[in-house]
């Protein structure tokens, strides 16, 4: 019977509606960033990014069970336009890139605030500790590239405390919290 209704829909020209299903996109790391600031002395922001993260995200607006996002980030591939501090920042004094060579985000739950705006919540493994936070991400746009897939972006930020992870040392010269910036384009899976 199934069949046959849909045989005869096609053959009035009329197109059965699709149901959507979750969507997986991988994070296109070359389109993607994500980028931090802490104060400096209290005085001035330092800026910084990491060039290594990899992930996935699914996208679910009819089920919202269904989406989550997965992101690790290589705490050695920290870049702050500096050598040297880049070199202190892997160092023991704050990520310890040798012994926490990741940084981890797995989300626990997505709701949806608006028209393409996002709550995030999720754990934040980091430097060995793993704490819950919450991103509010925003849809950037989505559509087809030039070579026949699909895409979408979000952006999103949110802030954490370094001392929460264990990462207390020189507070009084490197602030405890670290606003993060996320931006990712993924690519249909």
């Amino acid at each position: 019977m199934r069949r046959s209704l849909a045989v005869l829909l096609a053959l009035l020209g009329v197109a059965p509606l699709a149901v959507a299903a979750p969507t997986t996109y991988a994070v296109d790391e070359v389109h993607s960033a994500l980028l931090f600031r802490i104060k400096h002395l209290n005085v001035a922001y330092t800026y910084g990014r990491f060039n290594d993260f990899a992930g996935t995200f699914v996208v679910d607006d009819e089920d919202l069970a269904n989406a989550k996002v997965d992101l690790t980030v290589q705490m050695a591939s920290v870049d702050t336009g500096d050598a040297k501090r880049d070199q202190h920042l892997r160092s023991p004094d704050f990520f310890d890139a040798n012994q926490f060579p990741t940084m981890r985000f797995e989300s626990t739950s997505v709701a949806k605030e608006d028209v393409g705006a996002y709550t995030v919540t999720g754990n934040l493994n980091l430097h060995g500790v793993t704490k819950p936070v919450t991103v509010m991400l925003k849809k950037t746009g989505e559509g087809p590239d030039p070579w026949g897939g699909q895409r979408i972006g979000f952006e999103g930020a949110f802030s954490i405390k370094r001392s929460d992870h264990g990462m207390a040392n020189m507070l009084q010269a490197v602030g405890d919290t670290v606003w993060i910036t996320v931006a990712v384009e993924g690519k249909k899976q």
